[in-house]
This record gives C-alpha cells, sequence and structure tokens, in this order.
C-alpha cells in the first residue's frame, strides 16, 4: 500500500459537512491529514460541479462514492452521469435497506438487479461494488448472503468493497475475504473493532482494535486493491482526530 492509494471516507466527518462551506473546509482538514483521495458519503447537498471544483482545490481525488440504494438500482444512468463530474469510476452499493430479503430467491433478486444496475455502469466505464455490513452473513441454504450475491453476478458487472469490521462482526475473517476476492477487490473499507467494557464491540481508530492489519493489507494488495479507505462510522472525540490517528498509524506501519 502506498500513501497515494489511502482515502477518507467523508461519512466519517458527516456532521462537519453539512453545508456546501462545510464541505469545502472539511475538505481542507482531510487533505492536510495527508488522506490522497475521499469517498463521497453522507454529505449535504452540494451541486457536482461545485464539488468537482472543491476536491481539486484541495488536491483530492474521489475515489468512489456511496450513492443511495435504490438510485442505485433504478436510475444508474443518473448515477453514471454524476460520476463522470466528479472525474469518478467507483460507485457502491451501500446497503439493502427497503430490500426483501427473506428468502434465498429473495438475494437471488437483488443479484439480478445489481447485475442489471452493473452492466449499465460497466458501459460507461464505472465500476460498481457491494459493500457489506453484517446482514449479508446471514445463511441461506447454507450460503451466505454475500457468497450468493457475488457467486450470481458476472465479476465485471459487480465487485466487492469489503468493510473489515462488518466482516469481523459478522462472525467471518476479513484476511480471508479478501483473499477470496481476489481479482474483485478494487477497494478496502477499512474499519478497526474493539471490545468496550461491557463486552460488546465497537468501531476504533486504524491500529487501536484488535484487527491484523499488516495481514489484511496484504490480502488486499494480493487481490489487487486499489484503494483503502478510512472509515469510522462513530468516534468517541472529534472525527477528524480519529481520521488523523488512522492516518498516522496507517503511513507509519502500513505503506511501502
Amino acid at each position: 500500500m502506498k500513501r497515494s492509494q489511502v482515502a477518507a471516507a467523508l461519512y466519517t466527518v458527516r456532521e462537519h459537512a453539512k453545508t456546501p462551506a462545510d464541505v469545502a473546509a472539511t475538505l481542507t482538514k482531510v487533505a492536510e491529514i495527508g488522506y490522497a483521495g475521499v469517498e463521497v458519503s453522507g454529505i449535504g447537498p452540494v451541486p457536482d460541479s461545485d464539488l468537482a471544483a472543491m476536491l481539486a482545490d484541495a488536491g483530492l481525488t474521489c475515489c468512489s462514492t456511496h450513492e443511495p440504494s435504490g438510485k442505485i438500482l433504478e436510475q444508474p444512468e443518473a448515477i453514471a452521469e454524476r460520476l463522470g463530474k466528479l472525474g469518478c469510476k467507483h460507485t457502491a452499493y451501500p446497503h439493502p435497506g427497503g430490500v426483501k430479503l427473506d428468502t434465498l430467491d429473495d438475494v437471488i433478486g437483488l443479484a439480478k438487479g445489481l447485475s442489471a444496475a452493473g452492466k449499465v455502469f460497466h458501459d460507461a466505464g464505472i465500476v460498481l461494488s457491494y459493500h457489506n455490513h453484517a446482514v449479508e452473513f446471514r445463511r441461506f441454504n447454507g450460503r451466505l448472503m454475500l457468497e450468493v450475491l457475488l457467486e450470481e453476478t458476472d465479476p465485471l458487472l459487480l465487485k466487492a468493497q469489503p468493510d473489515t469490521y462488518w466482516i469481523q462482526y459478522g462472525g467471518c475473517d476479513p484476511v480471508e475475504w479478501c483473499r477470496r476476492l481476489k481479482g474483485r477487490l478494487p477497494q478496502l473499507h477499512m474499519k478497526d473493532y474493539k471490545v468496550k467494557a461491557d463486552g460488546t464491540p465497537t468501531f476504533a481508530e486504524i491500529g487501536s482494535g484488535n484487527l491484523n492489519w499488516t495481514s489484511i493489507i496484504g490480502a488486499a494488495e494480493e487481490a489487487g486493491c486499489e484503494w483503502y479507505v478510512v472509515e469510522q462510522d462513530s468516534c468517541d472525540g472529534d472525527p477528524f482526530d480519529s481520521l488523523r490517528m488512522s492516518f498516522e498509524y496507517i503511513a507509519e506501519n502500513l505503506c511501502s
């Protein structure tokens, strides 16, 4: 991994990115920490042309976006047009919210919808990936939901954006999943996993939790990962401080 491949998910600092002025200031702060790119997610409304200019001013690449799940399935052309304005070639299906997933047939139905959207994106030169949480580690007839989604789709039309925290939370191994996704893992969501005093798990800055980052990054590199996206859903203190702590650990311990 190189520093030029490390990005920050703006969802981490969403409370500081609700207005255009806030977004511009936030991008400047993220760049000053040392991040080379950002994933656009969770921010307030900003015209795409203005956001593109803000990214350029901050010297940041838009490595990916998270778009509304329903819009990805129903209006992929509109999203492809937006990504073109942002100079971005990756987007991820963020969560199957509102989708019925009670049976194997339901999951296969979602896979078909993702394939159709993925074809639109592929034809536009954009890569669609699936971003997991823990729900994808439910079993249907012995198969994990995430396995079904990937097995029932063409690797050219749907790739994966594995989230290390949620893989661990779902009872699986982030290292193993990175290996399994060789050739289908353009981006990794880096999120550490720690245990609180009451025994419940929670999010943590990279390097301050229990995940084996040397092994995870090694497996992701072998899988062909292009971007390593740092995200922390909630932070104990200032989220910019959390992003800085994560970046400093990555730069010192994981970058070549």
